[in-house]
């Protein structure tokens, strides 16, 4: 268990490539990926993971995840998700991602901890000079710039496109939370697919967030702007159901404080203890939004799931298996994870672009920098969409045929920014 800190720089340990793979699958095609273990080379104790799955596009970007249960399985798949996203993007950069394995408390809450942390991580990013880093889950952007300024230092320069993506505002970054660039993402695959299923308005429909956070709040908020109603909602405390509606003032203003939805003081039909959050993901409703964990949709569940369409607003909320059974069993499409959620990496994108071309810096602050992303966003994610619902034939489903579009455009050079 990692508790205390290491004396000294972390290092990166290339692991071992694996020999079994389908020939028939498109990952022998793509067998061009490194794994690598985070070590202290004193203690020869592992501390993390980074998976370089992908670069054909460009370096891979892919954020850092903390927690106490990260494993290289994980890292491998979230990888290979960050190479489909920003491939179906045109993105000028391939697919990464890396975790460090953290159980003390400690090292989340306390910042001086956590910067100490990160700067001996950042030894060990500097390695990898095709992984471009940025926030995930348990990191943040105050955690990009200290691996930003600790390669600048190195590189001498304060100008390069090595530290990451995500970094604070005052240090040019894009607010990608505070602007709810993901949450524009899912609400442009909603307005999208309003105009290609039969008889689905957004107009009165019914909305139930699965995770109330910094992807599903904004996007309950711009699916309301539509005449969305939302019925549910839930966080790590409590979930909420009122199929008259819910109050998104008081949930926006609840959801950060200690308790968080616990707090809501409004009327509800239903209110679900700790033990019993995903029976609101069985609750009647027109659109889904499950954006608080992986495989939320699952067998268990899948035949009380009750809604038209399914956003996808966290990663992989679902195998493959149980989006072809929604599909062709329960007549329920669900909407990728990598195609719909794309708007905090296309930020991301957007704010390294910057960095570096001065003559598209311009032409994006001509446009205002907050307009020209949530276009790009928008318009990203709606193209996508329908290019994927228009060439959706037979048996295949939503993923299969928003994969077979990202491995088409690994193969070519263009670019969407």
């Amino acid at each position: 268990m990692n508790n205390t800190l290491p004396k000294n720089g972390l290092r990166a340990r290339l692991l071992p490539k694996k020999q079994d793979l389908d020939r028939f699958s498109h990952d022998n095609e793509m067998n061009q990926g490194a794994n690598y273990e985070i070590i202290d080379p004193e203690e020869n104790k592992v501390w993390g993971y980074v998976t370089i799955d992908n670069t054909q596009r460009g370096p891979g970007l892919g954020g850092i995840r903390m927690a106490p249960n990260v494993s290289l399985q994980e890292v491998n798949r979230l990888a290979r998700v960050m190479t489909l996203k920003n491939s179906a993007a045109c993105l000028p950069h391939g697919g990464a991602k890396s975790g460090l394995v953290i159980n003390n408390p400690a090292f989340y809450k306390d910042r001086q901890i956590k910067t100490e942390l990160m700067e001996k991580f950042s030894e060990a990013l500097f390695e990898l000079d095709q992984y471009v880093p940025a926030p995930d889950m348990g990191t943040d952007e105050y955690d990009i710039q200290i691996i930003y300024e600790h390669h600048s230092k190195k590189l001498e320069t304060k100008v390069h496109n090595r530290g990451g993506a995500g970094r604070p505002v005052e240090h040019g970054g894009i607010p990608l939370d505070e602007w709810g660039l993901t949450a524009h993402g899912l609400f442009a695959a909603a307005m999208t697919i309003e105009n290609l299923v039969d008889n689905f308005k957004l107009n009165n429909s019914r909305v139930i967030i699965q995770g109330f956070g910094n992807v599903g709040c904004p996007t309950a908020e711009k699916l309301n702007e539509k005449g969305a109603v939302v019925v549910g909602a839930s966080d790590i405390n409590c979930a909420l159901w009122n199929p008259k509606g819910l109050d998104l003032n008081e949930l926006g203003k609840i959801r950060k404080l200690e308790g968080g939805l616990s707090l809501y003081t409004k009327q509800v039909d239903k209110r679900f203890c700790t033990k019993k959050l995903d029976w609101l993901l069985e609750a009647p409703c027109d659109i889904l939004v499950p954006a608080a964990r992986p495989d939320a949709i699952t067998s268990k569940n899948i035949d009380r799931i009750d809604c038209r369409i399914i956003l996808q607003g966290a990663n992989t909320p679902s195998s493959k298996s149980v989006e072809y059974y929604l599909k062709h069993r329960r007549n329920i499409l669900s909407l990728t994870d990598f195609i719909v959620n794309a708007g905090g990496v296309i930020g991301c994108a957007v704010e390294l672009n910057l960095a570096k071309d001065s003559s598209y810096a311009n032409k994006v602050e001509a446009k205002g920098l907050r307009a020209y992303t949530e276009k790009l966003v928008f318009d990203t994610v709606s193209k996508n969409v329908k290019e994927i619902y228009k060439r959706m034939r037979g048996d295949s489903i939503f993923r299969d045929t928003a994969t077979e579009l990202a491995y088409e455009r690994l193969k070519n050079q263009e670019v969407w920014l």
